[in-house]
């Protein structure tokens, strides 16, 4: 069997896409395939793989699985890329509302292939000693490090997510370094186990991490391994966050057929 597949990468973090509307070619419990075709080696390599399926009442569905092939919670790049994905087969004409696993979300595609993607409300931020946690659709935790250079993403990130407190569930870790560019942002993810070039949903974390802590309403600019994004939003109390938008842009790689 063959499956038709588009790669698409924002700011560096890379998916596979696989149109399901009109044939089913990867099942959701097909863990051992969605992992073969994310290795890097023996597959197409990614750090995940989305597949968009046909959902009433909105322009299509967006189901993600990290790169071990597993369901995942939400990817804010994910979705941006998926939005690319949708405008180039005419599924959508700039603007889209989809369904993702943590709910509805709108996006939008400029002329020079930048998207915006609304991102879920952030209600609960916890503040402890050194560092924040959130949910942005994932989980994060974020740390304010001095120099990001003397951090070790995947040893330190890899420590965080399997301590006792996390290992369970797993959690995204973030290292943020403030500069006079914007943030500066590594990120360990769970699920690749790794880390990764850029991360939607934990810069979105580390944008409003910064917020609380600099009681600061500014759009936040922030600067990945993979490339520029900013995250905009509204807030009255540094409580509850709304309008949040992950803006950056979102790029075919290359198509192909997967073999099975």
């Amino acid at each position: 069997m063959k499956i038709p597949f588009k790669k698409y990468q924002g700011t560096g973090n890379d998916f596979v896409i696989v149109d399901q509307r009109t044939r089913s070619y990867i099942g959701h419990e097909n863990q051992a395939l969605i992992a073969r075709i994310c290795h890097r080696k023996f597959g197409v390599g990614a750090d995940g793989l989305i597949l968009l399926e046909n959902k009433v009442s909105y322009d299509f569905e967006m189901i993600y699985f990290n790169a071990d092939g597993r369901q995942s919670s939400m990817c804010g790049n994910g979705g941006r890329c998926i939005t690319s994905f949708a405008n180039e087969i005419g599924l959508i004409e700039g603007k889209a509302k989809f369904v993702a696993i943590d709910g509805v979300h709108l996006s939008e595609i400029d002329v020079v292939g930048e998207v915006s993607l609304q991102m879920q409300d952030v209600t609960d931020i916890k503040i402890n000693e050194d560092h924040f946690e959130m949910n942005t659709g994932s989980p994060h935790y974020v740390a304010f490090v001095e120099d990001l250079s003397d951090i070790d993403v995947k040893n330190l990130g890899a420590t965080i997510r399997y301590s006792a407190q996390y290992k369970l569930e797993g959690i995204n870790v973030n290292f943020v370094e403030e500069s006079d560019k914007g943030l500066e942002v590594a990120t360990y993810e769970r699920g690749v186990e790794d880390e990764t070039l850029s991360c939607g949903t934990g810069v979105t974390a580390a944008a409003l991490a910064f917020a609380t802590k600099r009681k600061s309403k500014d759009p936040v600019n922030l600067i990945t391994k993979g490339g520029p994004l900013k995250v905009k939003f509204e807030t009255s109390d540094f409580k509850t966050f709304t309008n949040i938008w992950l803006i950056g842009k979102a790029e075919k790689v290359f198509e192909g057929d997967f073999i099975v």
